[in-house]
């Protein structure tokens, strides 16, 4: 990863109750997602791929 922070943004699937959200960041290789509560427990995924060509 790069030395440029990530922004992170709420999912749409998370409620506005402030329980249980994840957060997203998205680079143009990986995915991140993280517990918005701390510690932020993070996952990295790569993108799912493309349609085929």
């Amino acid at each position: 990863m790069s030395g440029t922070a990530l922004e992170w943004f709420k999912s749409s699937y998370s409620g506005d109750e402030g329980g249980a959200c994840i957060e997203v960041a998205l680079q143009p290789t990986t995915i991140h997602i993280r517990d918005s509560k701390p510690p932020h427990p993070h996952l990295t995924s790569p993108p799912p791929p493309g349609p085929p060509s």
